[in-house]
């Protein structure tokens, strides 16, 4: 099963330190505890190192991801399809008209029953726009891009 495979984000994730480390792959458990058999995509980007869930590989269906921005360590747990969530409580972040997100600072903050409930009507919302069924696989972690830019010093 895809949630034991994390060599590949632990080291896109090295640069970050421990402490976010812990608490991204902390949020990954909680997003793979609930959702087994969807699919990992990891973005490894020049500005931030990105991961979602989707019922298929592809990313316009992706339901919920975690990213951390590499120069403002901010974590992000966030819904690509978030403007078409209902968030009764207003926790969701984001000015732009897809993407929101919660801020995640450390665990005992985080709201973790809402949050629950956001991404099971995410993932919902993802099914609804796959019109080919047969793109739905499962249980797989796929690494989707890496930046070569923000590497160069490593060659």
């Amino acid at each position: 099963m895809s949630k034991e495979q994390t060599e590949n984000l632990l080291v896109f994730l090295e640069p970050f330190g421990d402490k976010i480390t812990e608490l991204v792959m902390w949020l990954r458990d909680f997003v793979w505890d609930l959702y087994p058999m969807t699919n990992e995509l990891i973005y490894d980007n020049y500005n931030a190192v990105a991961f979602g869930w989707s019922p298929t590989d592809r990313q316009g269906h992706t339901f919920c991801s975690i990213a951390v921005g590499r120069t403002s360590k901010n974590i992000h747990f966030g819904f690509y399809w978030g403007n078409e969530l209902s968030d009764p409580e207003k926790i969701l972040l984001g000015q732009g008209n897809q993407y929101h997100y919660i801020l995640v600072k450390d665990k005992t903050k985080f709201p973790k029953s809402y949050s629950e409930k956001l991404v099971h009507e995410a993932y919902e919302n993802s099914l609804s726009k796959i019109k080919d069924k047969n793109q739905i696989i499962h249980g797989q972690t796929i690494v989707k891009s890496v930046s070569e830019k923000k590497r160069a010093s490593h060659h």
